[in-house]
């Protein structure tokens, strides 16, 4: 059983995965700051349970601070390290372009600098499909040129998978990189369209729809990704790059009316003009995936949001 570091642990896809790892009988180490880019009850929530287990350790540490990431490391010596903190987010890296540099290419400089030094297996690095940009070549390859990123978040990622070979190639850090396609399920942050969605139309209000609904995005349940982070774990490689998604397309239109469906209600939409930053499509290649890491996505968009609106009203029902 392999010991593993999760930075952003209390996350989304952070505390999804020290779940499916502490199941299975690894010991996890987590990193998180609990930021108040959203609720930070939230995030403690969603680590409550790997808390009481006692194969898991909780970092309270932010990864701009050098010092610390690199003290963790010396004394955990994890085996591998899964590098899911970020700032997270296409609309809001517009706003602030630095903040975003600042945690997403300098933070995440000093996890490459203390796997280098203190040398895990390898390295399992988050990047994201904004890398593709505007590319109209579908489904995305990871062959692909990602060379014209459209927003700050975006060009960070690339940054990362840059930095990522360098670190592969000069110091021999092994690293794979996974291309993430809009995750989602059970304790996905509040800001993304299908929690938004999930909750504007259950309270019977307006729900943003920017553009005429056509563009489309490839949706990746958290089952799923999980999964395919956990095959990334148990298969080190010199230096790969992987799309993780589901290899199939939603409209935003379609989208809403599926929550619809699954909530039970109308929706009332609220047309808005598309918003910079934004592609007009995503869609995964993941032949290779399937191919090096036995990757097999296997959650349709109607289950998938089936059980994410179940687990909505689970957590938002008060107790009688």
């Amino acid at each position: 059983m392999a010991n593993v570091l999760i930075t952003g642990v209390a996350g989304f896809i952070g505390s999804s995965l020290a779940d499916r790892l502490l199941a299975r009988g690894d010991t996890v180490v987590g990193l998180d700051n609990f930021n108040a880019y959203y609720d930070p009850a939230i995030k403690r929530a969603n680590v409550a349970g790997a808390l009481e287990h006692p194969r898991f350790a909780l970092h309270e540490i932010d990864l701009c601070d050098e010092a610390a990431v690199m003290a963790l490391v010396d004394g955990e010596r994890p085996d591998v390290v899964v590098h899911l903190a970020a700032r997270a987010g296409v609309r809001p890296s517009l706003q602030d372009p630095n903040l975003y540099h600042r945690v997403n290419v300098i933070g995440s400089q000093h996890v490459l600098d203390a796997c280098r030094a203190f040398t895990p297996s390898h390295l399992v690095f988050a990047s994201s499909s904004s890398v593709y940009g505007g590319c109209t070549e579908v489904p995305f390859n990871e062959e692909n040129p990602v060379s014209r990123p459209i927003s700050p978040y975006a060009a960070t990622k690339r940054m990362n998978e840059l930095m990522g070979h360098v670190y592969s190639h000069t110091y021999g850090v092994n690293v794979t990189m996974l291309r993430f396609f809009t995750v989602y399920g059970p304790r996905q942050r509040p800001d993304m369209a299908i929690h938004t969605f999930t909750r504007l139309i259950d309270e019977g209000l307006p729900v943003p729809r920017f553009g005429d609904g056509s563009t489309r995005r490839d949706y990746t349940y958290i089952d799923d990704c999980v999964e395919g982070v956990v095959r990334a774990i148990d298969t080190p490689f010199r230096y790969e790059i992987f799309n993780l998604g589901e290899s199939q397309t939603t409209s935003l239109q379609e989208l809403i009316e599926l929550v619809a469906r699954h909530v039970g209600k109308e929706p009332n939409i609220d047309v808005k003009p598309l918003q910079p930053g934004d592609v007009t499509i995503t869609y995964a290649n993941i032949d290779k995936a399937r191919r090096m890491l036995g990757y097999n996505p296997k959650t349709g968009m109607d289950e998938g949001i089936r059980r994410f609106v179940a687990w909505y009203r689970e957590r938002n029902t008060a107790p009688a």
